[in-house]
């Protein structure tokens, strides 16, 4: 039967190609996939005149993952565990507009996870939010915080982030 819903197009979509079915900790598996996706892509994507593309295509694939979020549910139950493409937004939130480096990545994908799994602040209210806007928005947050530390702290520490 579990096979049966990781197959169905909504399912494997909202699961980020099935992430959310690995064993023990679906979010972070969710998450390292967004940080493997996040390794992969042009540095270009992040600089300059592309950063302002980047980010409205981001905004975008937001709206989708909420709408996608929102039939997952109707399908696995509310906020159900296999629903990680929100891990996805989140993360990337939390290197939007920072230069990509690869430490840079592996300290967005640990602050932004100890803040999806504490949930501190306006996280936890923020999965109160109806339909697939609460599985999305307190991750967006999450990836808020994690981003407003990495932005200070690469104005600090430029040199342990590789940012040149």
């Amino acid at each position: 039967m579990k096979s049966k819903k990781l197959y169905h197009p909504i399912n494997f979509i909202a699961s980020l190609l099935g992430t959310g079915y690995l064993p023990k900790m679906p979010g972070t598996w969710g998450s390292l996939f967004s940080l493997a996706i996040y390794l992969l892509l042009p540095e270009a994507w992040f600089m300059d005149l592309a950063r302002w593309w980047f980010t409205m295509a981001f905004a975008g694939f937001i709206l989708f993952s909420v709408w996608i979020s929102t039939l997952a549910e109707r399908r696995l139950g509310h906020d159900a565990p296999q629903i990680v493409i929100d891990e996805m937004c989140g993360f990337f939130v939390s290197v939007l507009w920072l230069p990509k480096t690869v430490m840079l990545g592996i300290w967005a994908f640990i602050l932004f996870r100890a803040f999806d799994i504490i949930k501190p602040w306006w996280v936890g209210k923020a999965q109160n939010l109806p339909r697939g806007w609460g599985v999305v928005v307190d991750d967006l947050v999450a990836g808020i915080f994690a981003n407003l530390i990495l932005q200070v702290l690469t104005l600090l520490a430029p040199q342990f982030f590789n940012i040149i």
